[in-house]
């Protein structure tokens, strides 16, 4: 029997098994299972997402982190160290996730890089035959989007994005009950994110660090001069790399508003947006933006994003409010609230759960179950709570945010059908995006 047939139809065991009237962890048990029946793992990128993505795995069993990635030789050492801490199993360190493709036993990719190689990664890993988990925005652009799905559809390899909140059981509770008809038609969305992001460091050119591969970190980006300041966390401010707030956080509330309203593409995107705060510094996007996306049949969703400005307009730093014609519903990672029409609350339900709301990195009980919902479906046992087509989407949405921003704010008619821009000079523009030669992803 083929490895892949027997990972799939392999029953996945208990967290715990009795050795001797011992009971194994799921690391120690791990260890001991035979690698037939094993999931075999690389993660991509090994900053601040990989940790919460490691805890996460390193707590579901049969599998193992046997890669890891990054084009930082100092972070790649420091993974290395702390998997092997962690999942008791030292893996190999490859700064080069092209080799990591190229190698039959790696079963699944995690990929934690920035913005512009979501895709490009994501790709690489179909075309070797690897299941994928990508962080939110699964792509850079629409584009992106497209060749993602249609990738999935010609490999037929589980692709999960990374909006752990659609594992939430709360979550799924909720959304259910407004689809049965809880608060009426469900009308309208405000998806919020409030933040205090401080002040961007200037930016200086100097001679690339000897410990960072720059050419792999541009990947398919076109080429630039090395900046201090890009190698952490700020490529997300630079349209280059990053999709600004909007790609980095909107794809999460975004994806419960639309999962609430079931709607899919707008009809006409408008933002109002601005930098407000430390205009001096090097950030090159907006930090404050008030979107509104109108769909077919009159329903809407607003996006409410203020980095810098952490005032908790609805209450926390992050989630969703659902109006309906007979109640509203607030929901973010931990709770929901259902308030009757004339704003009485009904029910109020706190998970208990632990995931970070808007703490760098993040990770926490909801990416627990994410991660582990995407390895149940890789056997075959479970259907992905997030499909890379239901992610595209909900990615698509900040895109035509973002897209209205650059154009000055500009109204943006979009295909309810397609998902395109109407207008053809915007569509050319921003759809797609100039790779460097020789490193643009190859369709399907």
């Amino acid at each position: 029997m083929q490895r892949r047939t027997f990972i799939k139809q392999a029953s996945a065991s208990a967290a715990a098994l009795s050795l001797g009237g011992l009971t194994a962890t799921a690391q120690s048990y791990n260890r001991i299972i035979g690698a037939n029946e094993r999931i075999n793992v690389a993660i991509i990128g090994c900053q601040r997402r990989y940790g919460g993505l490691l805890d996460s795995i390193s707590k579901t069993p049969n599998t193992q982190v046997v890669f890891v990635s990054d084009v930082n030789q100092q972070r790649q050492n420091k993974a290395i160290e702390k998997v092997a801490k962690v999942m008791g199993q030292k893996p190999q360190g490859e700064k080069d996730m092209r080799k990591i493709m190229e190698n039959k036993e790696v079963d699944a990719t995690f990929h934690a890089t920035p913005d512009h190689w979501h895709a490009p990664g994501s790709i690489l890993s179909m075309q070797g035959g690897k299941h994928v988990y990508v962080e939110k925005p699964c792509s850079h652009n629409p584009a992106e989007g497209e060749m993602l799905i249609a990738w999935q559809k010609k490999t037929g390899l589980q692709v999960q994005m990374g909006a752990q909140q659609r594992s939430s059981l709360e979550s799924q509770e909720i959304i259910q009950a407004i689809h049965e008809g809880l608060i009426g038609e469900a009308y309208h969305a405000t998806a919020f994110y409030s933040n205090n992001r401080g002040r961007v460091p200037d930016a200086n050119k100097i001679p690339v660090p000897d410990y960072l591969d720059w050419e792999l970190f541009q990947g398919p980006a076109p080429r630039t001069d090395f900046i201090d300041i890009v190698g952490d966390y700020n490529w997300h401010w630079y349209w280059r790399w990053g999709t600004a707030e909007t790609g980095n956080n909107a794809t999460h509330e975004f994806d419960i508003a639309r999962w609430a309203l079931q709607v899919k593409f707008p009809e006409e995107v408008r933002v109002n947006s601005a930098k407000n705060h430390f205009r001096d510094d090097p950030w090159t996007m907006y930090d404050t933006m008030y979107a509104t996306l109108k769909f077919p049949g009159g329903k809407v969703i607003n996006w409410d994003g203020k980095s810098r400005n952490a005032n908790p307009t609805y209450g926390g730093g992050r989630g969703t409010v659902i109006y309906g014609t007979e109640g509203s519903v607030f929901v973010d990672r931990g709770h929901y609230k259902h308030y009757d029409r004339d704003g009485k609350l009904v029910t109020e339900k706190v998970s208990g759960g632990d995931e970070a709301g808007t703490a760098l990195g993040g990770g926490g009980s909801l990416t627990d179950r994410h991660v582990r919902n995407f390895f149940e479906a890789i056997r075959g046992k479970a259907k992905l709570a997030c499909p890379i087509d239901e992610g595209a989407i909900s990615t698509n949405l900040c895109h035509y945010a973002n897209t209205s921003s650059r154009e000055g704010d500009a109204a943006l008619a979009i295909d309810p059908q397609t998902g395109k821009y109407k207008n053809k000079k915007i569509m050319k523009k921003y759809w797609g995006r100039d790779y460097e030669k020789g490193w643009a992803p190859e369709q399907a």
